[in-house]
C-alpha cells in the first residue's frame, strides 16, 4: 500500500485526539465552573415567603445548604454576615396544594399536586450578581389518605421530597451557570 493511504487515517486520529484533550464538557465534582474563583464561603439566609403557608422556606433552605456542603468545597452558612465571599437569596412567591386525581368511589381527591414558584439570586460580595432565577416551578405529587383512623398527613413529606429536588436543580444550575 502507498504511504498517502495512511494519511486521511492518521488526520482523522489526530482530530479526534485533539478533540478528546481539548475537553468534552465534562468537569471535577465539586469544581464551581462558572463561579469567581474567589468564591470559598457560601451564605444561605432563610427564604422568604410570600405566603400564607409556613416552613417550606425553612425546608428548602436546609436542603439548599445541605446540597451545596455535599457537592461543593464552599463552607456553607446560614448567616449572611460580611465574611460570605456570596449570598443566595431566595423567595417563595407562590405556593399551593390542589386536588389532582379523584376517587369517584368515596368522592375525594385521592392525591394532590403542591407547586411551589420560587426566586433565588447568587450574589458576590461586590454586588455582582452570579446567578438569578426569579421563577423556579416545581411539583410534588403526593397520594392522601383516605381511611380516617389511619390517616396521615402527608404535606410534609412532600415538601421535604420537592425541598430536595430543587436544592437539587438550584445547585446544578449554579454551579452549570445555566
Amino acid at each position: 500500500m502507498r504511504p498517502s493511504a495512511f494519511l486521511p487515517q492518521a488526520v482523522l486520529s489526530a482530530a479526534l485526539a485533539f478533540l478528546g484533550l481539548s475537553g468534552c464538557g465534562y468537569h471535577t465534582l465539586g469544581v464551581a465552573t462558572h463561579l469567581p474563583p474567589d468564591v470559598k464561603t457560601l451564605a444561605v439566609p432563610v427564604f422568604a415567603t410570600r405566603t400564607d403557608i409556613n416552613g417550606t422556606e425553612q425546608a428548602l433552605t436546609e436542603a439548599v445548604i445541605r446540597e451545596f456542603a455535599t457537592r461543593t468545597r464552599f463552607r456553607v452558612t446560614s448567616d449572611a454576615g460580611a465574611d460570605a465571599d456570596a449570598v443566595l437569596r431566595g423567595a417563595i412567591l407562590k405556593q399551593s396544594t390542589v386536588p389532582f386525581t379523584y376517587n369517584a368511589a368515596t368522592q375525594q381527591s385521592s392525591s394532590f399536586v403542591i407547586t411551589i414558584v420560587a426566586s433565588v439570586t447568587l450574589t458576590a460580595r461586590d454586588g455582582r450578581i452570579l446567578y438569578q432565577n426569579k421563577n423556579y416551578v416545581f411539583r410534588e405529587q403526593y397520594q392522601s389518605t383516605t381511611n380516617l383512623p389511619t390517616f396521615v398527613q402527608e404535606d410534609p413529606a412532600a415538601i421535604q421530597r420537592l425541598s430536595r429536588e430543587f436544592a437539587r436543580q438550584l445547585v446544578a444550575d449554579v454551579l452549570e451557570g445555566f
